[in-house]
């Protein structure tokens, strides 16, 4: 017990310092970019092997435990020890990084920092990342020995460690993308999280769909929107609002694995819900150079066909199954649940003013944002935010700092070898051939590459090392570099609902009852929209080029017929059963209407309102007639 009660002393010191050296590089001070990420990583580090112990949720005898924390502590001193030498010899390190220069000791300190980053990326993320690392140093050591396109010329040990323990390594632009904008927006979430975030929008929710025709269905949408936008992890997303929204979706009707996909559709939607994406999003605005809040503004209208496509078949479900609404006495009021949740919206309102109005970095925006949550939370009366509170939200940005930095810094390393080696572009290059130079292959092939990655790997984590193989391909068969980076990011996103191994699939199959392969696959059906939507922005560019123009205008009414079309399609009702002709008419409707072309649109829009409105006019006499 005196064990845990100093683990946990140390977990708070280290959660507030996290606030201070992240904060404070933004406002009382500013470190150099590399001293920073030296920084960062080696609190995440620190972190993962205090909250991440060996041997966690095992029955372990004294003796294995005692060892076990032997290790833990070994392992934090080895950190200690290299992160303390990178910092207090910065200017030293730096120059010898830029020259190429690496003496016995910073050779010895770069093994040693790899073998930690393997560590921790193993404790947090599993198996699958850790070994492609592993696979890549050895590529990199003797993949001069392969013959053909994927051959090189050979690098030693030394030549190897030395581009992981840099600045194109574990240092580089996955940490450094965490360090600068992941920690705050996780600070962000975690505040918000604090001040009861997940309760409001639960009532929220449940005061806008509650009464509905499939109310609780809608009810899981809506609030796992709104917490994914601040939680940017679709299984902890699962976890908290999945534990209210299923057992209540199979209470009123629907089928185990209907509700079980409804909630992980809905749950891995927030990594692409604007305006606090998944981590992956600040990544790709480092990687393309793109502003965050562009970044946000482009992935806008594809996330709302996906939200807006998912209601719709939700709403179908209902109608199969005439599955009603909640009882008037469940339903919060609105009017209370929107006054408890200004304290909320205000510090969002405050994030977007000063990201899209202000111009100000994502970094400064997040932290006055927080700071908006803290003065809001002291002058809510009902429930004050006290300074427990704020130590809880503290450390709870910490735990969550642990999986992405396990896996940037771990992806760190796959990038350093590719970036070493040139595998990027020869992989790029095997897309491009596979494809035979033509675009609609290549991705088909990259969907498929990241499809496979991000069956063992975070959303993060498999954006990464596919926008390092295969956004080159992409954009070198014309692809904007946007959305070319938006479709890999897409498709690792939508790992998490993909058979055979989709985690939030899972997640939600734990609370449901229901088998997992079977929830996966009604998810894949439910979430189809986010399986098309990477392929029309990438043919058709409009849907992330949001304007005030006459052609957006048009681009968003198509966007609504489309997902009203392809619900219906795939549902095969609209107020009642439709015939196969009317199925193939949706289909139509969705071939015209998802083209750039102004005509082709309005001749999709014209047929889906001949269709989908004669089905209304008659549900309307048919109800009528039973008044």
């Amino acid at each position: 017990m005196k064990y845990q009660k100093i683990n946990k002393t140390m977990i708070i010191a280290l959660a507030l310092f996290a606030v201070v050296i992240h904060v404070g590089n933004y406002t009382f001070f500013t470190m150099p970019s590399i001293l920073f990420y030296a920084w960062h990583l080696f609190l995440g580090l620190f972190f993962i092997f205090l909250t991440n112990p060996l041997g966690k949720g095992k029955e372990l005898t004294p003796s294995i435990q005692m060892a076990c924390r032997v290790a833990d502590w070994t392992l934090i001193i080895l950190t200690i020890v290299v992160s303390g030498y990178v910092i207090i010899n910065y200017e030293s390190y730096v120059f010898n990084m830029q020259n190429n220069k690496l003496n016995n000791q910073l050779f010895v300190f770069g093994i040693i920092i790899t073998l930690i980053v393997l560590e921790a990326g193993r404790r947090v993320l599993g198996n699958v990342l850790p070994l492609i690392a592993i696979v890549a140093i050895i590529y990199a050591l003797f993949g001069n020995k392969i013959p053909g396109l994927f051959g090189h010329r050979g690098y030693s040990m030394q030549r190897v460690v030395l581009a992981i323990f840099s600045d194109r390594g574990v240092y580089g632009t996955p940490i450094g993308t965490s360090a600068t904008n992941v920690y705050l927006f996780l600070l962000f979430a975690a505040f918000l999280n604090v001040s009861g975030a997940d309760e409001i929008f639960q009532n929220i929710a449940t005061a806008l769909a509650g009464k509905k025709r499939g109310g609780p269905a809608k009810m899981a949408v809506i609030a796992s929107a709104f917490f994914g936008t601040i939680s940017g992890s679709c299984v902890a997303n699962v976890v908290s609002t999945g534990a209210f929204t299923i057992p209540l979706m199979k209470r009123s009707g629907y089928r185990k694995d209907v509700a079980g996909a409804v909630e992980a559709v809905a749950s891995t939607g927030g990594q692409i819900m604007p305006p606090i994406m998944g981590a992956a999003a600040f990544v790709l605005a480092d990687v393309t150079g793109v502003q965050y809040a562009t970044v946000c503004i482009s992935a806008l209208l594809p996330a709302f066909m996906y939200y807006f496509c998912l209601m719709k078949m939700v709403d179908l479900e209902a109608v199969k199954y005439g599955i009603k609404g909640l009882d008037e006495s469940e339903i919060p009021d609105l009017g209370e649940s929107l006054k408890r949740g200004m304290k909320l919206f205000v510090p969002v309102a405050v994030l977007l003013f000063m990201m899209l109005v202000l111009k100000t970095t994502p970094m400064k925006a997040a932290i006055f944002a927080t700071a908006s949550i803290i003065i809001f939370g002291l002058l809510d009366g009902k429930n004050r935010m006290k300074l427990q509170d704020m130590i809880d939200g503290a450390v709870s940005a910490g735990k969550s700092l642990c999986s992405v930095v396990g896996a940037c810094a771990t992806a760190g390393i796959v990038v350093a070898v590719f970036s070493l080696t040139g595998l990027g572009l020869k992989f790029s290059n095997f897309i491009v051939q596979m494809g035979g130079n033509s675009l609609i292959p290549s991705l088909i092939l990259a969907m498929l590459v990241c499809a496979v990655l991000g069956m063992g790997l975070p959303t993060t984590a498999a954006y990464i090392v596919c926008a390092t193989a295969i956004a080159p391909a992409l954009v070198g068969l014309g692809v904007p570099l946007l959305p070319a980076h938006l479709f890999l990011m897409y498709f690792a996103s939508l790992s998490a609902i993909t058979p055979p191994v989709a985690v939030a699939s899972y997640a939600a199959a734990g609370i449901a009852e229901e088998n997992p392969m079977k929830v996966g696959l009604t998810a894949v059906k439910l979430g189809i929209t986010g399986f098309i939507l990477p392929f029309a922005f990438v043919l058709n560019t409009d849907y992330v080029t949001l304007t005030f123009s006459f052609q957006t205008l048009m681009t968003i009414l198509s966007s609504i017929v489309i997902c009203y079309s392809l619900a219906c399609l795939l549902q095969g009702y609209v107020e009642s059963r439709i015939t196969i002709f009317e199925r193939i008419g949706y289909l139509v409707v969705i071939v015209l209407a998802i083209t750039p072309f102004f005509v082709h649109s309005a001749i999709g829009i014209v047929l889906f309102v001949v269709l989908y409105g004669g089905r209304q006019i008659e549900a309307r006499k048919k109800y009528r007639i039973l008044a």
